[in-house]
């Protein structure tokens, strides 16, 4: 009965069992059939809108606009993306190896999608009740770069695995792992890990050790934070375990993984300066030939792959800025020392607390940043004797040299004035200056250098300042001056072509000009140092550089003359006004005007315009823009008689063998050099013109703000130095040329060259002198004003007074 009766209760259990079991199944079956269908349909439905794959397959980058010196060294970036493409075959293993170790190690075995990866962030975001975990593979993450954006949304992540699907049914795996190493983002507008290993490192992709390629793996988990820049500690913690990583899935040996953990990184930003800067200073060189092309493309020029290649040279242009420095530097020495950048409130015992120090160190850098070789200081203790200097905590510089401290001398004195007392808790400037440091304060002065081929104008090296990061303002292009006794020159030539010889005879007399022969306001020239002769030859005068003779040279050949010739040089007109401290160098002219001019002595009477571009490519390496220079000897170019150029060329060596240049000669031992000083009213500009019979150097030295450089600075103080510095790199090893032959209708007698026309008794003998008949008489020369002086000059040289050899001036 009993048993009867359980047997009856059990059967409806078990039936309800199988109901339920059955009833959930077809449950399931069928959300499972509606899921297909809306997958299905989902599927359907997005997968037309998902974008074409051209962008992957035609491949083109916002590559950014790079500029280099004739030798290919990179020295100037433009765009917000630094990017160099490689192809796949270019790319080391060592780096393909770190990436799959660090991102996707079955990236060659997987579709596309790693579904373990997938299940297992699914599980940490639901346990998490958010969506903080990804299972990104290479492929994901190349869609995502590509077409998507990175938020973190199942709809954005929906998309993603379809773009996946598709990439990986479109590309073969090595195109996308090569799309994913040219394209992915690594810190500090580094696209693609060949960009990468020349910001962070210094050096092409091709050179990368394993200890660097793990380090740059590691970055793309998060650019901003593991880059080794912005955070190193934790780009080193990354790169470690990348390393183990390669060493776990048989990248590298237990030996090469040891060797890499050891192995020191140095930081070597951009083309190897450790500032993050380029290996060669031409941010000036740069910066004007972005400019240049700007204004042929505009905008365009900032993503599509151009590649400038300028006419400087890297070893010039290095040479040329190391000159300028020293030479701003030499003159801020040599100046009153103007007291520390900065005074703060150091409060005692802070060098012990070496965690709050660097925190004020840091501080004050942002306020006063290193500038190249002039590092921030902070001064802890002072004395006549001694200076201790704080870098950081841990660098402590003590400057005890005699000749440094001499320079700050009237800081360290006991009754030093406030403003120039250098005390504990000064900001100063130290700097190594051969085997000690200095202190030296940012200078005020500034100075610009240009260098270029005589023969086409190609420009060898542009240094516009002492500083580009503290303003882009190009001195060499942009600063017009007053070019003082270095424009003498050219009114030397117009009297050449006048009439005069090097051996015409001078007077070198003080004089006074009154508001009526002016024209305007009274005038009284002075020679350098109020130093005044008799008489003098042309060529002694410009030997010695004589005022006096070149403003009676001026009113000789007259000045309309003057202003009118000097355009054949390259001069405006219109910033050299007809008037006669023109002959003084009173007008403006910018050193690169300067240069060009100059130029036309050093190659023979030809105008070649000065040039900065060679050449400038695409991104294929298509050159789409060529220089064609005028070249020297082209008859079209041709803008002074050639027997101008060779007297002038003769004339200028001699200045830089005997005359006020003569330290250029000296100093580099040759005889092809010529030149000129230049130095203008009360020392506001100081210049030398310099140039061999292939290059030509001009120096400048000045206040932004014109004002004195001191009554004993000179162009032969100030700048030539700065010229000399430069030319003992750039003439090294190059043989000196001699002068060519005379040309024709060009004669020497007495020791000095008469043109054919004007033979000895012909050309002008005597300017402001008596004449030979005065002598003989026991006249003087006569002084009623310019205007009978134009008047005689109406009928050209070679006539009436001229043709006998008299004085050509009234007076």
């Amino acid at each position: 009965m009993t048993s009867s009766s359980t047997d009856t209760q059990s059967a409806p259990a078990g039936s309800w069992l199988k109901r339920f079991i059955l009833k959930s199944a077809v449950f399931l079956a069928g959300l499972g059939l509606c899921g297909a269908l809306l997958g299905t349909l989902a599927l359907a439905l997005a997968w037309p809108n998902l974008p074409d794959l051209s962008a992957m397959i035609d491949y083109r980058p916002r590559v950014p606009l790079r500029v280099y010196t004739s030798d290919n060294v990179l020295i100037g970036e433009f765009g917000e993306e630094r990017r160099n493409v490689l192809r796949f075959h270019e790319i080391p293993d060592v780096m393909k190896s770190a990436i799959l170790s660090a991102e996707d190690d079955r990236f060659y075995q997987h579709g596309g999608i790693d579904w373990m990866g997938v299940a297992r962030a699914m599980l940490a975001n639901l346990s998490n009740m958010s969506k903080s975990q990804g299972a990104s593979t290479i492929t994901m993450q190349v869609a995502r770069n590509f077409y998507l954006s990175s938020e973190k949304t199942y709809t954005r992540k929906f998309y993603e695995l379809l773009l996946t699907f598709k990439i990986e049914a479109t590309l073969t795996k090595d195109q996308i792992l090569d799309l994913y190493m040219n394209q992915i983002y690594l810190g500090h507008r580094a696209y693609g890990f060949a960009a990468a290993s020349r910001t962070y490192f210094g050096k092409p992709l091709a050179e990368i050790t394993p200890a660097e390629a793990a380090m740059l793996a590691g970055i793309p988990k998060a650019p901003s934070r593991f880059n080794p820049i912005a955070n190193f500690q934790r780009a080193t913690t990354r790169q470690q375990y990348v390393l183990a990583r390669m060493r776990n899935l048989g990248y590298l040996t237990e030996e090469e993984y040891q060797e890499a953990l050891k192995q020191p990184i140095e930081l070597r930003s951009a083309t190897g300066t450790p500032s993050g800067g380029y290996a060669i200073h031409g941010q000036y060189v740069a910066e004007l030939a972005r400019q240049l092309l700007y204004g042929v493309y505009q905008d365009n020029i900032y993503s599509r792959g151009f590649n400038i290649y300028t006419t400087v040279h890297s070893q010039d242009q290095e040479a040329a800025y190391r000159a300028v420095r020293n030479g701003i530097l030499d003159y801020t020495r040599r100046a009153p020392f103007p007291g520390p950048q900065d005074n703060i409130d150091l409060p005692n015992g802070i060098e012990n607390d070496h965690a709050r120090l660097d925190a004020l160190l840091d501080e004050l850098q942002d306020k006063h940043p290193d500038h190249d070789d002039m590092l921030t200081g902070l001064v802890l203790d002072a004395s006549p004797t001694k200076v201790t200097v704080a870098r950081t905590a841990q660098e402590i510089i003590e400057v005890t040299n005699p000749s440094a401290l001499k320079v700050v001398a009237r800081g360290l004195v006991k009754n030093a004035n406030d403003k120039v007392r250098i005390r504990r808790g000064s900001v100063v400037y130290v700097r190594k200056h051969g085997d000690y440091w200095e202190i030296i304060n940012m200078p005020s002065v500034q100075a610009a250098f240009v260098s270029l081929r005589s023969q086409d104008g190609a420009i060898q090296a542009m240094v516009g300042g002492f500083e580009f990061g503290e303003g882009k303002f190009n001195r060499v292009t942009q600063a017009w001056r007053q070019p003082g006794s270095s424009f003498k020159p050219f009114l030397y030539a117009a009297a050449l072509e006048r009439g005069l010889t090097p051996s015409t005879q001078i007077s070198d007399e003080p004089f006074h000009l009154t508001a009526a022969q002016t024209g305007s306001r009274p005038w009284s020239p002075k020679n350098y140092g109020n130093t005044y002769e008799p008489m003098l030859t042309m060529r002694q005068a410009l030997y010695k550089s004589k005022n006096m003779v070149s403003i009676r040279i001026m009113q000789a050949i007259g000045v309309n003359y003057v202003q009118d010739y000097i355009t054949r040089f390259g001069f405006d007109r219109a910033r050299n006004p007809a008037v006669l401290p023109l002959a003084l160098g009173s007008g403006n002219v910018t050193p690169l005007q300067l240069a060009g001019a100059y130029s036309v002595f050093s190659n023979g009477g030809y105008r070649v315009a000065p040039y900065l571009i060679d050449r400038v490519t695409d991104s294929s390496g298509k050159v789409i823009m060529q220089a064609r220079p005028t070249v020297a000897g082209d008859v079209k170019a041709r803008v002074i008689d050639e027997r101008t150029a060779y007297v002038m060329n003769d004339m200028l060596r001699g200045v830089a063998q005997a005359g006020t240049g003569a330290r250029a000669s000296r100093e580099l031992k040759r005889t092809d050099i010529g030149g000129k000083t230049g130095t203008t009213n009360d020392s506001h500009d100081a210049w030398f013109a310099g140039f061999t019979p292939k290059l030509v150097g001009i120096a400048w030295m000045g206040f932004d703000q014109p004002r004195s450089l001191g009554s004993r600075e000179t162009g032969g103080g100030a700048s030539l130095p700065i010229w000399l510095e430069y030319m003992r790199t750039a003439l090294k090893d190059q043989p000196q040329i001699p002068p060519g032959p005379m040309p024709g209708g060009l004669e020497r007698t007495g020791g000095d060259f008469y043109f054919t026309e004007f033979p000895p008794g012909k050309a002008v003998a005597r300017v402001g002198l008596p004449t030979m008949e005065d002598m003989v008489l026991g006249g003087s020369p006569a002084n009623d004003g310019i205007g009978d002086l134009l008047n005689q000059l109406d009928n050209g040289p070679g006539s009436g007074q001229n043709s006998t050899g008299s004085s050509l001036l009234p007076f």
